[in-house]
């Protein structure tokens, strides 16, 4: 008897420091993917416009990577910079649009 006790002890310290530990790493996370209200909804936005410009197979090279970055900097707090990338994302995504339609109403006589 003398063995389980100290063994006893140790399993509960070792399961609640386990827990407490595995509570702040999820609370840490939480945190750190809070992104503000302005942020997500340009990230929302641009999402949608980059969505339309795909659809017609016709998007800029760069425009889903400002959108990348965009919710790199809204994830680690950077609203500024988050609101500034998704919105050159939505402007790329937007002129495709207007590109493609603008290059399927020309009729080219070769």
């Amino acid at each position: 008897m003398k063995i389980r006790l100290p063994v006893k002890l140790l399993t509960v310290a070792l399961l609640s420091s386990a827990l407490s530990i595995g509570c702040a790493a999820r609370q840490a996370k939480e945190s750190a993917t809070m992104a503000s209200p302005e942020a997500t909804a340009a990230i929302i936005a641009a999402g949608a416009a980059i969505k339309k410009a795909k659809a017609n197979d016709w998007i800029w090279r760069d425009t889903e990577d400002f959108l990348k970055q965009a919710q790199a900097a809204a994830d680690k707090g950077d609203t500024a910079t988050a609101v500034k990338l998704a919105n050159k994302a939505k402007f790329q995504a937007e002129a495709a649009v207007i590109q493609y339609n603008h290059e399927m109403s020309i009729t080219r006589g070769f």
